[in-house]
């Protein structure tokens, strides 16, 4: 593997053809993925031992507790980010592979087409993340849940749950829809930026 190759693979990697591009990288790189990691464990790292129910008992609090998350919020977070980032990832491979520099993705046609469908691609995913978050754990965290637990012991039938620190899931949970959108408006401007610059390459042409 040649000097040339690793170099073209780390500067398309880290360095996208536009400003908002590589501010979104920034955003999306350090601050997102440092909220989620640091902020995130301090917020749902205990979240299961301190669930409980009533009656108190261990094997109800962990058949509720996997009702109330079918999945942990940090594992849907850390997918969206790997997600979010395969078409780009997959892009500039592409793109260390054919030694296609900033320049070319801006001023050959096929290559901006196809960066901007990876971009396109990225806002999809965003979309359907902000979807599929809300269905799963709303905009609010409840301080109370009610747990059918009938099907593992009928005498129960429907019981009280206390949520721990369910304000501050609930700031978290903000935090992360309002990540998702900044991302999709940076991902929308990116676009708009790959377009004016193509356009003012072809007047200048």
């Amino acid at each position: 593997m040649s000097l040339n190759y690793i170099k073209n693979f780390y500067e398309g990697c880290l360095r996208p053809p536009t400003v908002i591009g590589q501010f979104h990288t920034l955003f999306f790189g350090s601050v997102r993925m440092f909220f989620l990691g640091v902020l995130g464990f301090a917020v749902y790292g205990n979240e299961a031992l301190h669930f409980s129910c009533d009656p108190d008992k261990r094997e109800v609090n962990l058949f509720c507790y996997n009702q109330f998350r079918p999945i942990t919020p940090q594992v849907f977070w850390a997918l969206q980010l790997v997600t979010v980032l395969v078409p780009g990832a997959v892009f500039h491979l592409y793109a260390a592979c054919k030694s296609i520099d900033q320049e070319d993705i801006l001023q050959k046609p096929v290559y901006t087409v196809f960066y901007i469908i990876s971009v396109l691609l990225r806002i999809t995913l965003e979309v359907v993340a902000f979807w599929l978050q809300s269905h799963l754990f709303g905009f609010q965290v409840n301080p109370i849940f009610k747990c059918d637990a009938g099907s593992l012991d009928k005498k129960y039938n429907f019981t009280r749950c206390m949520v721990p620190e369910h304000f501050e899931k609930t700031i978290f949970l903000i935090a992360m829809y309002t990540f998702t959108v900044i991302t999709m408006v940076l991902c929308v401007a990116e676009i708009f930026e790959i377009l004016c610059r193509r356009l003012g390459f072809l007047n200048n042409q």
